[in-house]
């Protein structure tokens, strides 16, 4: 029997995934790329600049300035000069970002019990050990 390749099955949940969010996120003016984990971690994390947003994401710099200028045009993000290095922006979120926080927990939490709706729950804490065992198998490899 042959197997199915693994990372064409997580590509398709992935690119499925997104879909489904970027629908969810749109009515709210917040688009695709991941925009939504940009939001969370600075709320999360308020004062964080756009070097340590793309590491702890782990997405690339042109993603994050993108991600953080749409985030700003919509509303939801300032940049404030660093008091500390004025070369750098730190991040803040805005009052709109704040009232808009239990709607965002919402929508990512719903997503994942969809994501996991016919797993039980043994199946969906195997299915997170063994895909943190592939991520373990990738990290270093991204550079």
């Amino acid at each position: 029997m042959k197997k199915e390749p693994i990372g064409k099955l997580m590509s398709y949940i992935h690119r499925t995934h997104q879909k489904i969010l970027a629908k969810e996120f749109a009515p709210y003016g917040i688009g695709s790329g991941g925009q939504h984990s940009f939001l969370k971690t600075v709320l999360f994390a308020p004062g964080i600049n756009q070097d340590q947003l793309t590491q702890k994401l782990k997405f690339d710099k042109a993603t994050t300035a993108r991600s953080v200028k749409q985030l700003e045009q919509q509303g939801y993000i300032e940049r404030i000069p660093d008091p500390q290095d004025r070369r750098s922006l730190l991040l803040y979120p805005t009052s709109k970002a704040k009232a808009f926080a239990p709607v965002l927990s919402s929508i990512l939490d719903d997503a994942n019990k969809r994501l996991a709706m016919y797993l039980s729950e043994e199946e969906e804490e195997q299915l997170l050990n063994l895909l943190h065992k592939v991520g373990m198998s990738l990290s270093g490899s991204e550079d």
